[in-house]
């Protein structure tokens, strides 16, 4: 991917605790353009990066993801398609900030990340990563997260009530309930595999206010059964619908 145009990589050493050249600058040195910039943290595959640059012309998108690997079926369909407001960054979450300037970030997409059940910290709706995305994200910019896992979906419930954050939306089931949006029509492959195994996806969209204070949950959370041993499907633990 070094040779795509639209794609960035950035060692841990050159951005740790530094700002990289183009923060603040992405619409302008990146894009070429005044649109809205909008992240998908954890892009995996990129398919949402993808999908979302097609269906939205008027806004810029940015697919984060540290593993190259994957990343480079999306950038590759990005480049084949000749999306010019699609792009990749291949760096590490935790390091998010050293990107993006104040209010530079108008929404950020939460695509089926780890729920990382046994670290707190790695968690992309934690209030560790949440402290981070409000330097960067616009005010009044929202939060999406989509997930197959009950075990995150409660967490992040439980972390925006005991933050007083009231969800714009919040579906348990978002294609079982009837919920209309244009985001319906954009699946991951995971995504589509789940739906196949009857796990229904969960669906949440939230401001971020003050975060300065932000409290984690006391709360105890049942895990994920068919997670319990890693990432993928377990189909003998999941039964149909």
């Amino acid at each position: 991917m070094a040779s795509y145009p639209h794609v960035v990589q950035a060692n841990l050493k050159d951005v740790l605790n530094r700002d990289h050249p183009l923060k603040g600058k992405w619409k302008q040195e990146f894009f070429n353009n005044e649109h809205p910039v909008i992240l998908e943290l954890g892009c995996g595959k990129g398919e949402y990066t993808v999908g979302l640059a097609k269906l939205y012309p008027d806004k810029n998108f940015i697919g984060v993801d540290i593993k190259g690997s994957r990343m480079h079926r999306g950038a590759t369909d990005a480049l084949n398609r000749g999306l010019k407001n699609a792009g990749f960054l291949r760096t590490r979450i935790e390091v998010i900030d050293s990107f993006f300037a104040p209010a530079e970030v108008d929404e950020i997409w939460l695509t089926f990340p780890d729920p990382q059940m046994k670290k707190v910290r790695k968690r992309l709706t934690s209030s560790f990563f949440l402290k981070r995305y409000r330097n960067f994200l616009k005010p009044g910019g929202v939060i999406h997260l989509k997930t197959d896992s009950n075990f995150l979906y409660a967490y992040t419930k439980a972390l925006l009530e005991v933050n007083n954050i009231v969800p714009l939306v919040d579906e348990a089931d978002l294609y079982g309930n009837g919920y209309e949006d244009d985001i319906l029509g954009i699946k991951t492959y995971y995504e589509t595999k789940w739906l196949d195994y009857g796990i229904p996806i969960k669906y949440l969209k939230f401001e971020l206010h003050d975060v300065s204070q932000l409290k984690e949950p006391d709360v105890e959370i049942e895990p994920d059964p068919y997670r319990s041993a890693g990432r993928g499907v377990k189909t003998r633990n999941v039964q149909k619908t």
